[in-house]
């Protein structure tokens, strides 16, 4: 099996980001407005390899610092491994974002949403792709590189990433959805369902 190592793409040599566990608790992070469009963590496992470089090289253009948690190449790679990598660096406010491309982008997904404070969207087409962030405040984003190519992928992400979240209903609805989050996995203070 291949190690993680995660390393900060942003064309300016940065150093590799410590490939250390993060704690999975922080709040949940919300796409930075200020300056910079922020930090973006993106992985994949070997049938998502491609299109990961490919969207990685596309978000820097876009000015966004890429924090790339592997794979390296298209040998063989566990897709639970990244995507786990990638949820834990939201999870932790390492990362505003993440994006995780497998084969179908289902099992990433899986994977994604197991990490508290995560709630990682498959997303195949634009509508998904607004839906997920403005209805559900998406902060990860799993693609199936098998299923969509690579110019709509570019344009699920970019609708993605500007689809804000909103408020009302669908914050109050989210709400329950971390609750329920909370109520299963336990801590200080809270019981189990």
């Amino acid at each position: 099996m291949r190690k993680v190592v995660a390393s900060v793409v942003d064309g300016a040599g940065s150093p590799p980001v410590s490939d250390a566990p993060h704690p999975a608790n922080a709040p949940d992070p919300a796409p930075s407005t200020a300056g910079s469009k922020g930090r973006i963590a993106i992985g994949s496992d070997h049938g998502g390899f491609r299109l990961k470089e490919r969207l990685g090289f596309r978000l820097q253009e876009q000015g966004w610092q890429v924090v790339d948690c592997g794979t390296d190449s298209t040998e063989a790679a566990d897709y639970p491994v990244f995507a786990h990598e990638v949820a834990a660096r939201v999870a932790s406010g390492e990362a505003e974002v993440g994006i995780i491309v497998d084969g179908a982008g289902i099992g990433s997904s899986m994977v994604a949403n197991k990490v508290p404070g995560v709630r990682a969207a498959l997303c195949y087409d634009l509508s998904s792709a607004a839906n997920s962030r403005e209805h559900n405040h998406a902060n990860v984003l799993t693609l199936g590189a098998g299923l969509v190519g690579e110019s709509l992928a570019w344009q699920i992400v970019q609708t993605w990433l500007a689809t804000p979240w909103s408020e009302g209903r669908h914050a109050d609805r989210v709400a329950m959805i971390d609750e329920v989050d909370r109520r299963y996995r336990g801590g200080p203070g809270r019981g189990k369902a």
